[in-house]
C-alpha cells in the first residue's frame, strides 16, 4: 500500500493506469467503505482510497471540528483490505489552484439536505470533481446512503468526464442502522434508538407501498410520533423517486428520505 500525499507524487505513482477504481472518503472508515473498497477491487486492477475532511462542504464550522477523525486506524484497515494507494492531500495541496468558475445547485435541486445545508453540495461537487481530474479514475465507487450526494455527483462527473460513477448498497448494521462515520458521536444508547428510529421507517415504507394515495397523511401522522417518542428534531422525511428526485412516486421507484438530529447528531438515511 502506497501513501501518497503530493500531487506531484500522485501523477508519479498513478502513471497510465486505466484501470482504476476511486473510493473517495472523509476518514473513519468502517463497514460501509470496506464494501466500496471490495466492490473497486474486483471490478478493477487497481483501487485508490482518498482521506481527506472537506471543510467546504461542512456548512457548520463546528460540525467539521467535531467530524470523527481516526487516521491510524483507518490506515490499518486499508492495509488489510490490500488498497493499493492512500491519497492523504491537506487543504493547501486540494485548493491551490482556484475555480475559475464557481459550482451552483440549479434551484431543482435545492431539496432534502441540500435545503437545509446551504452550499453543502457545491464543496461536495467541487471536491470530487478536483480529485477526479487529479486521479482519472475509471469508476468511482460511492454508496446509496447518501443517495443525494450519489444522484448529484453521478450527473455532475458523467457529464464531464469519461468517468462512471459505481452505486454501492447502502450498509446497516445488526439493528437496521446505516453504517455512517457520524455514528462514532454516538454513544450505546442513541445508536439503539437509531436502530429503532430505522425500523419504524422501514415500516412507513412499506405502508406507504401499499396506500401511495395516503403519502402525505402517512409521513406526518409517523412523523409526529417519531419526534414525541424519541425527542429528534426532523428536518426533513420525504418520499421522492430516484429518478429525478422529484414527490411523483405513483408506478415509479422511489426511496424515503429522512434527516434528524439525534443527540444533536445529525443523521441522514434513507429506504
Amino acid at each position: 500500500m502506497k501513501l501518497i500525499r503530493q500531487i506531484k507524487d500522485l501523477n508519479k505513482a498513478l502513471g497510465e493506469s486505466l484501470e482504476l477504481g476511486f473510493v473517495p472518503t472523509m476518514g473513519s472508515i468502517h463497514n460501509g467503505h470496506e464494501s466500496l473498497i471490495k466492490n473497486s477491487k474486483k471490478k478493477c486492477k487497481k483501487t485508490i482510497v482518498s482521506i481527506f475532511v472537506n471543510p467546504t462542504q461542512f456548512n457548520n464550522k463546528m460540525d467539521y471540528k467535531d467530524y470523527p477523525r481516526n487516521l491510524n486506524n483507518d490506515l490499518k484497515t486499508l492495509k488489510r483490505l490490500k488498497v493499493d494507494y492512500v491519497f492523504l492531500p491537506n487543504n493547501k495541496e486540494i485548493y491551490k489552484k482556484k475555480r475559475l468558475k464557481k459550482i451552483k445547485l440549479n434551484y431543482k435541486d435545492r431539496i432534502l439536505c441540500a435545503k437545509f445545508r446551504i452550499g453543502h453540495f457545491e464543496g461536495v461537487l467541487d471536491i470530487v470533481d478536483r480529485l477526479t481530474n487529479l486521479i482519472s479514475p475509471k469508476y468511482i465507487f460511492m454508496g446509496e446512503k447518501d443517495f443525494q450526494q450519489l444522484f448529484l455527483v453521478k450527473r455532475f462527473i458523467e457529464n464531464n468526464y469519461p468517468v462512471k460513477i459505481f452505486p454501492c448498497k447502502t450498509i446497516r448494521n445488526k439493528n437496521d442502522v446505516a453504517l455512517s462515520s457520524r455514528n462514532y458521536l454516538l454513544d450505546k444508547f442513541n445508536l439503539s434508538k437509531a436502530g429503532a428510529i430505522a425500523k419504524r421507517l422501514i415500516k412507513l415504507k412499506l405502508q406507504i407501498n401499499r396506500n401511495k394515495n395516503k403519502v402525505s397523511f402517512l409521513i406526518n401522522k409517523s412523523k409526529k410520533r417519531l419526534i414525541s417518542e424519541f425527542n429528534i428534531e426532523i428536518e426533513y422525511l420525504e418520499a421522492r423517486n430516484v429518478i429525478n428526485l422529484n414527490k411523483t412516486i405513483f408506478n415509479k421507484r422511489y426511496k424515503l428520505f429522512v434527516a434528524y438530529y439525534l443527540n444533536k447528531v445529525r443523521l441522514i438515511d434513507n429506504f
